[in-house]
């Protein structure tokens, strides 16, 4: 018996110490990789949702969704226009780095401050495909790659979005259309499916767009996580709503002229598509595994509502680049929640692709913010805008509360400083009685603007 018992034990300790290269290592496998549907409005004002307190604009969708994820209070645009924010939206970093996009591209390709313009001289008015860009950098990684909506980095076909990774795009090439004839106001038609002319004449543009997103989810296999970027240029001008179709399209005199029940038509009528692609993922099942995020490129035009703040687009007082921003993550961010983290949508950019597994080949200027919300952490930002048009500069620096802001035309310069917890409308300059913060702030600034300078 003790013969017996001794070969067991040293069976026993042969197995333990030399295991079988036969037996099946135990490697935990990693979390799956979400789905990731990104949506952005155009020209949204942060007051312009139920959720953020307007009274008279509809939109259930987009409030159930706040109610289901986080709601961001103090999230701002990386710009006051169109092209720079969706720059810093594509790289994770300050849209000043690239060159030639802090101002939205002019219609027909037109730059519109010297850099633009020398490099629209160049055809090189753009984003380099040469830019490791989100869509690019998930679809190396294996995800399923779609864009339906507004594009506005560059009209040249080098800079398509299928150069930028997408496998799929139906898109328009510039800042806005006509709604249902998909022209430019000088007449020129913007509309493409991956790269090609597409003639959809008569379909209302929000519509159009939620039917190109839906046609991707509802053809999707499954087989890999999916991208979905669905940028709709609600409710930018020209400003019509579905039952605003004449015939021909609005002559270029009519294209920024508006009203305010035509605004907020256009605006339910956005939300009305996002409850529809909302939907479409829970009839698929893949509620629970896609990160929703919302959020608008910039402020709003007059007709818009900046909420408590101040100013509009095109600037960069609050009105300007506050903006709303909604993420829903199921089983990762708590559901109701407000968030009083300072943000900007280069983070959405990090956090997405943080949330995907993906490794960046250089570092981002955004953060992975998710991060901070499903840990309930808060940390200190400083963070910068600067916006070129003309002979007119914005500039703008945040540190914690205080807030610099200079203006610069061919009139003079103006400066500001704020200090936004006591001040969010911005009414009171304390320029005077804090001087030594505003240096500090400029000094800042100046830093900035040596380390972003772009190489081309």
């Amino acid at each position: 018996m003790c013969r017996v018992a001794l070969l067991f034990f040293f069976a026993f300790a042969w197995a333990a110490f030399f295991p079988s290269s036969e037996a099946p290592a135990q490697v935990q496998a990693p979390p799956p990789r979400p789905n990731v549907l990104l949506i952005v409005a155009d020209d949204l004002g942060y007051g312009d949702l139920g959720c953020y307190g307007a009274r008279h604009i509809r939109t259930p969708h987009l409030d159930r969704l706040a109610s289901q994820g986080v709601r961001f209070v103090q999230f701002y645009a990386n710009g006051p226009e169109c092209t720079p924010t969706r720059t810093a939206l594509m790289t994770g970093r300050y849209q000043q780095r690239v060159g030639g996009l802090e101002c939205a591209i002019g219609f027909g390709n037109v730059g519109r401050y010297d850099d633009a313009v020398r490099l629209q001289k160049r055809d090189e008015l753009g984003l380099p495909p040469t830019e490791a860009t989100l869509p690019q950098l998930l679809h190396r990684a294996g995800y399923a790659t779609a864009l339906a909506g507004k594009w506005h980095l560059g009209y040249l076909d080098k800079f398509s979005p299928r150069r930028h990774g997408f496998e799929q795009a139906v898109y328009i090439l510039g800042g806005g259309v006509d709604y249902f004839y998909h022209c430019e106001p000088q007449g020129l038609h913007t509309l493409r499916h991956n790269g090609k002319p597409l003639r959809r004449d008569g379909q209302y543009m929000t519509h159009l767009i939620t039917q190109e997103a839906l046609r991707f989810l509802r053809t999707h296999d499954g087989r890999r996580p999916f991208f979905l970027y669905v940028p709709y240029t609600a409710p930018h001008f020209p400003y019509q709503g579905p039952k605003d179709r004449r015939e021909g399209p609005l002559p270029p005199e009519e294209f920024t002229r508006g009203d305010y029940a035509t605004y907020r038509v256009m605006i339910e009528e956005m939300d009305r598509g996002i409850g529809q692609l909302l939907e479409e993922l829970r009839r698929r099942g893949w509620e629970e595994q896609t990160l929703v995020v919302f959020f608008s490129d910039n402020g709003p035009t007059p007709l818009g509502s900046a909420g408590p703040f101040r100013g509009h687009k095109g600037g960069t007082f609050e009105g300007g680049i506050r903006v709303p921003a909604i993420v829903r993550w199921p089983g990762h961010l708590p559901a109701g929640r407000v968030i009083r983290q300072v943000a900007l949508s280069m983070d959405l950019t990090a956090s997405i692709l943080a949330a995907a597994g993906v490794q960046t080949p250089r570092p981002l200027d955004g953060i992975d913010v998710l991060r901070l919300v499903a840990r309930g952490e808060q940390v200190p930002r400083t963070v910068f805008w600067r916006q070129r048009r003309g002979q007119r500069t914005w500039w703008a620096v945040r540190r914690g509360a205080w807030k610099y802001v200079r203006r610069r035309d061919a009139q003079g310069e103006q400066e500001y400083l704020f200090h936004l917890e006591q001040d969010p409308a911005e009414a009171w300059n304390r320029l005077r009685q804090y001087p030594q913060v505003a240096a500090e702030l400029k000094r800042l600034l100046q830093r900035w603007e040596q380390q972003v300078r772009a190489p081309r």
